[in-house]
C-alpha cells in the first residue's frame, strides 16, 4: 500500500504553530510525549504522520476551550494531515480513532475541528457504500421528479399502532411520498415495533392498490445488532421499503453491519448531532463526519434546513447538502440523498430550491404539514405547491393566489 490518508483541521493553539502540530501528529502516529527507543528514523519516515500544509488564518486573544496552555495570543490554523494506509487498512473505526481520537484533547491546543478528510480507494473496495441511494430512493417511493415531499409521525411519542396508522392513513390519502417514524419511536412498550409496522404496512398497501404508488416509511430499526436485523426482516416482509437508525446510537459498527444485511434503502437519523459540532473550534464539519456514513452504507442523511428550529446557520445546512451529492471517488461516489427537516414549511421550498440547485432531496416537515390550518391533507398539497412554484421559478405569492393550500399555509406563517 502506498496511498495516503488526509484529513483538514482548523487549530487554535497559543504554542508555535508548526511544533503544536508535530506534537499532534506525533500523537496520532507514531510518536508518544516521550522518545522511546523503539521509534526509529525508518518507523517515522514509513508511518508517522505527515504535515502536508499549515497556515496561520488569524490570530485571536482568548481561547476558545479551557484546559490548553496559557499564552497571550492564540493562533488559528488551517491544517492539512496524512497518514500512509499501511497504519491501519481501509477500517472506518480505526480511521476515527487516527483522524479524530486523542488529539482533541492535547494541551497545546485550545480548539481543534476537523474539516474533511480523504479517502484512499481501498475504502471504497472495503465498504459497500449506499445500496440505493438517490435513484434507488425514487424508484422505490414512485417519485421520478422534484423532491420527495415527506413528514415525520407527530406527536413524536404517545401514539398507539393504531392512531400511527391512522396517522399514516390520512398522509397516503393527501399523497405523501415520504413518511418516517420519529427517532424517539422505535420499540416502546406503548407502540411496539412489530404491530405499528404491521398496522401501518396494511394502510400503505390499501393505498397502493388504490393509486399504484407506494408510500415509503422510514421504520425506525434503531436498537441491538439482532434487533436491527429482526426488525429489518419484519419490514422487508410487509412490503416495507425503507429502515431508519440513528447513527449517533448504534455507531459506525452497529451501520456497517445494517448494510451488510440489509435489502432497504437506509435513512440515517444525525440526532446527538449538536454535541459534535456546535461548538465552532470543537469537532467534526458535516463533510467529513457524512463521509464515514456514507461509505457504512446511508442512503439518506440528514442535514437540517433553512432556518431551522435548531442553532445552524443556513451556509452550513447548504454545504452539507451539497457534500452529500459530491461524489467521494470517481467510480463509487457514495452520493447519500439529503433530507431536509427541522421546522420546514411552506415557506423555505423557494430558498432550499436556489440553494442546493436542483431537487435529489427529501423534504421532512413535521408541523409544516400537521399544523395546517386546513388539516394535514391541505398541508401536504400546500407543501407541494410550494415546490412547484420554487422549481418552475414562479413567485411564491402570484402561484398561491391560484393554489389555496399554499395560500394559507403562507397566511399563517406570516401571522
Amino acid at each position: 500500500m502506498s496511498e495516503r490518508i488526509h484529513a483538514r483541521y482548523i487549530v487554535e493553539t497559543a504554542d508555535e504553530p508548526r511544533r503544536a502540530v508535530e506534537v499532534m501528529a506525533g500523537e496520532q502516529s507514531s510518536g508518544t510525549f516521550v522518545a522511546v527507543p523503539g521509534e526509529t528514523a525508518d518507523i517515522r519516515e514509513r508511518s508517522g504522520a505527515r504535515i502536508e500544509s499549515l497556515t496561520v488564518v488569524e490570530d485571536v486573544d482568548a481561547p476558545s476551550l479551557p484546559g490548553a496552555r496559557a499564552g497571550r495570543i492564540y493562533h488559528r490554523c488551517a491544517v492539512e494531515l496524512s497518514w500512509p494506509l499501511e497504519n491501519l487498512g481501509p477500517s472506518l473505526p480505526n480511521l476515527v480513532a487516527t483522524v479524530a481520537g486523542n488529539l482533541f484533547e492535547l494541551k497545546q491546543f485550545s480548539g481543534l475541528r476537523i474539516v474533511d478528510i480523504d479517502l484512499p480507494r481501498a475504502f471504497a473496495t472495503r465498504y459497500e457504500g449506499p445500496q440505493f441511494g438517490i435513484e434507488g430512493t425514487r424508484r422505490l417511493s414512485g417519485v421520478a421528479d422534484g423532491p420527495l415531499i415527506g413528514t415525520i409521525v407527530k406527536p413524536s411519542v404517545g401514539l398507539t399502532p393504531e392512531a400511527t396508522a391512522d396517522l399514516v392513513d390520512t398522509l397516503a390519502g393527501a399523497g405523501i411520498d415520504f413518511i418516517k417514524d420519529d427517532e424517539l419511536q422505535s420499540d416502546g412498550p406503548a407502540c411496539p415495533f412489530e404491530a405499528r409496522a404491521r398496522m401501518v404496512m396494511a394502510v400503505i398497501d390499501r393505498h397502493a392498490d388504490r393509486t399504484g404508488k407506494k408510500v415509503m416509511f422510514a421504520f425506525n430499526v434503531t436498537g441491538d445488532l439482532d434487533e436491527m436485523r429482526r426488525r429489518h426482516d419484519l419490514v422487508l416482509s410487509l412490503g416495507g421499503t425503507c429502515v431508519m437508525a440513528s447513527l449517533n446510537s448504534v455507531g459506525l459498527v452497529g451501520m456497517i453491519e445494517l448494510r451488510r444485511h440489509a435489502a432497504l434503502p437506509i435513512h440515517a437519523h444525525r440526532n446527538g448531532w449538536g454535541y459534535l459540532s456546535r461548538a465552532p473550534m470543537l469537532g467534526w464539519d458535516y463533510p467529513a463526519w457524512s463521509k464515514l456514513w456514507r461509505l457504512a452504507g446511508a442512503d439518506h442523511m440528514h442535514v437540517n434546513g433553512i432556518r431551522n428550529k435548531f442553532c445552524e446557520e443556513d451556509a452550513s445546512v447548504v454545504r452539507s447538502a451539497k457534500s452529500l451529492l459530491a461524489p467521494m471517488f470517481p467510480d463509487k461516489p457514495c452520493v447519500a440523498m439529503p433530507v431536509f427537516s427541522s421546522g420546514q414549511t411552506a415557506a423555505q421550498a423557494a430558498d432550499t430550491w436556489r440553494a442546493l440547485g436542483g431537487t435529489d432531496l427529501i423534504y421532512a416537515a413535521g408541523g409544516g404539514i400537521m399544523a395546517h390550518p386546513d388539516g394535514i391533507a391541505a398541508g401536504v398539497r400546500g407543501l407541494r405547491q410550494a415546490w412547484e412554484a420554487a422549481a418552475s421559478g414562479i413567485d411564491a405569492e402570484a402561484y398561491a393566489k391560484t393554489h389555496p393550500e399554499f395560500r394559507v399555509a403562507l397566511e399563517a406563517l406570516a401571522r
